[in-house]
C-alpha cells in the first residue's frame, strides 16, 4: 500500500495571474516617452538637452529614429525614471524582473494555473541559468518540482529538486514542503535508503541551528519514521515515534498530535497490528474533523481504509473509501487517486466482485503509469484477485508476478506473503500444483524476513 503523506503538497484552486514582466507593455519606447512626458506636462523642448534635441525627441517618438543610450540617460533624468524603464517599460532591472516573474508564477501554481505557471517557469530557469542567476534558477526548478509531483511524475521531481539543491539548496527549516516532496518521489520511486539519509540529515542540519525548532524536528522525525516503516526497520522507525511523542506532551499543538497518531496507525499496520492502527487511525481521524483540513481527513479514510482492507472488513473499508471520495472533491493529487483506486479494488475483491476489482486496479496501474512502488504492486495484487475471480487463471498469474516482485522489491513482506499465497491458491485450483508450490516457497521466505513484531502478530 501507499504511504498516505499526510505532509504532501496541497491541492490548488485555479486563478490565471501568470504572465507579468513577459512582454507586459506594448509600447515603443517613443510612445513611453511620450506619454511620460505629456503626464509630467512637458513640451519636447523642456526635455531635450545638449545633445539631444528637441527635433531628435519628436523622431524617436514618432518612432523613426531609435535613442542611444546615452540619449536614454539624458531623458530618463529629465522625465524622473530610470533609463532601464524608458527601454523596457519595467521599473525593475533584469534580477529584478525574474523574481517578479517567479513570484507571479509561483503563487499561479499555488491557485491551480499550472500548465501558464510551467510555461513561465521552463522560461525562466532558461534566463536565469544563461544570466548565472543560481538563486531564480533554483526556485524555477523546485517550482517545476512540486508541479511534476502533483501530477504523479516522482522522476521528474527528483531530477529537478536534486538539479535545485545543487544551484543553491534551500534550508529544511524553511522549505519543509520541499523537503517532503523529495523524499516522497524518493519512495515512489523505491529508493528509501535515499529518503532516510535526506531526513536523517534535515535532522542533523536543523539540530546545529540555534532556537526552539520542536515542531520541526517532530515533523522530520515523523516523516524518517515513515521511511524506516517502508524499509522494514520497524524497530527504529518505532523508536524515532516513542522519542517524538515523549517530547511532543508537553505540547498542545493538535496537528503535531494529529501526525503522530498517524504515523502510529500506519506503522501499527505495517505490524500486523490492525486494531491497533485501526484505534489510532481513528483518533487521528476524530481531531482532524474538528479541522476544515478536508485533504487530510480524506487521506485519513484512506488510512483507515487500507487497515479495514487488511483486517478483512471490505465493508467497513467501503464506507471509510465513500467518505474519502466526497472530501477530496475535485482536489486529489495523483498519488491520492492512485491509493483510493487501489484501496477500492481490494474492498471489491474481498466482496468477490472481479468486474469492479479489476476496473479500479487497472485505473490506478494507469495513473502510476508503471512506476516501481509498492502502491503499484497492491495494485497488481488487487488485479490478480479480479481476474482470478473472473476465471483468467493466466492473466491473473501474471498480474500476481508483477505484484509479488514490486512488494518484494519494496520489502513489504507481510503483503507480498499474503499476494504469494494468494497467487498460489490460484495456481492450485487450476490444477498447476508444482507452480504452486514454488510460489509457497517464496512466500515462506517472504515469512522469514518479518520483522519479530510481523512474526508475533502473524
Amino acid at each position: 500500500m501507499g504511504t498516505f503523506p499526510f505532509d504532501a503538497i496541497p491541492s490548488t484552486v485555479h486563478d490565471p495571474i501568470v504572465g507579468r514582466g513577459e512582454g507586459a507593455s506594448a509600447e515603443t519606447v517613443g510612445e513611453r516617452i511620450k506619454r511620460l512626458r505629456r503626464e509630467r506636462g512637458l513640451s519636447q523642448r523642456a526635455v531635450a538637452e545638449p545633445g539631444v534635441s528637441y527635433a531628435y525627441i519628436s523622431r524617436i517618438e514618432a518612432g523613426t529614429r531609435q535613442p542611444s543610450v546615452k540619449a536614454l540617460r539624458k531623458i530618463a533624468a529629465k522625465l524622473d525614471v530610470s533609463a532601464d524603464y524608458l527601454e523596457t517599460g519595467s521599473e525593475l532591472d533584469p534580477a529584478g524582473a525574474r523574481e517578479l516573474r517567479l513570484a507571479d508564477a509561483e503563487l499561479a501554481l499555488r491557485l491551480g494555473d499550472a500548465k501558464a505557471a510551467e510555461t513561465t517557469l521552463h522560461k525562466l530557469y532558461a534566463d536565469a541559468t544563461r544570466a548565472a542567476d543560481r538563486t531564480i534558477a533554483a526556485r524555477a526548478a523546485i517550482a517545476l518540482a512540486l508541479t511534476a509531483y502533483e501530477r504523479g511524475d516522482h522522476a521528474a521531481a527528483v531530477s529537478r529538486l536534486e538539479e535545485a539543491f545543487e544551484l543553491e539548496r534551500p534550508s529544511p527549516l524553511e522549505r519543509v514542503e520541499v523537503f517532503v516532496t523529495l523524499g516522497r518521489a524518493y519512495n515512489a520511486l523505491g529508493h528509501t535508503e535515499r529518503e532516510i539519509a535526506l531526513y536523517e540529515e534535515c535532522l542533523e542540519e536543523i539540530g546545529q541551528h540555534d532556537g526552539d525548532h520542536a515542531s520541526e524536528l517532530a515533523r522530520y522525525r515523523i516523516l524518517l519514521s515513515y521511511a524506516l516503516s517502508d524499509a522494514g526497520q520497524f524497530g527504529r522507525a518505532e523508536k524515532v515515534l516513542r522519542q517524538t511523542l515523549a517530547e511532543s506532551e508537553a505540547t498542545d499543538d493538535p496537528l503535531m498530535r494529529i501526525r503522530l497518531f498517524w504515523s502510529l496507525a500506519r506503522l501499527s499496520e505495517m505490524e500486523g497490528r490492525s486494531t491497533a492502527a485501526l484505534r489510532y487511525a481513528r483518533r487521528a481521524i476524530t481531531l482532524l474533523e474538528a479541522t476544515e483540513d478536508n485533504l487530510h481527513r480524506a487521506r485519513a479514510h484512506l488510512l483507515a481504509a487500507w487497515i479495514m482492507n487488511s483486517a478483512h472488513d471490505p465493508q467497513g473499508a467501503r464506507r471509510q473509501l465513500e467518505q474519502a471520495e466526497r472530501l477530496f472533491g475535485g482536489g486529489a493529487s495523483a498519488d491520492d487517486l492512485a491509493i483510493l483506486y487501489v484501496e477500492q479494488a481490494r474492498s471489491h475483491s474481498l466482496l468477490s466482485e472481479g468486474t469492479q476489482a479489476v476496473e479500479m486496479a487497472e485505473r490506478a496501474i494507469a495513473l502510476l503509469d508503471n512506476q516501481d512502488s509498492a502502491t503499484v504492486g497492491t495494485a497488481h495484487w488487487a488485479l490478480g484477485e479480479g481476474l482470478a475471480l473472473q476465471g483468467d487463471v493466466d492473466a491473473a498469474s501474471a498480474a500476481f508476478e508483477r505484484g509479488v516482485g514490486l512488494l518484494e522489491r519494496n520489502r513489504r513482506w507481510r503483503e507480498a506473503a499474503e499476494a504469494a499465497r494468494a497467487w498460489a491458491r490460484l495456481l492450485r485450483e487450476a490444477g498447476r500444483a508444482e507452480e504452486a508450490l514454488d510460489v509457497l516457497d517464496r512466500s515462506a521466505e517472504f515469512a522469514l524476513r518479518l520483522s519479530p513484531e510481523q512474526r508475533v502478530q502473524g
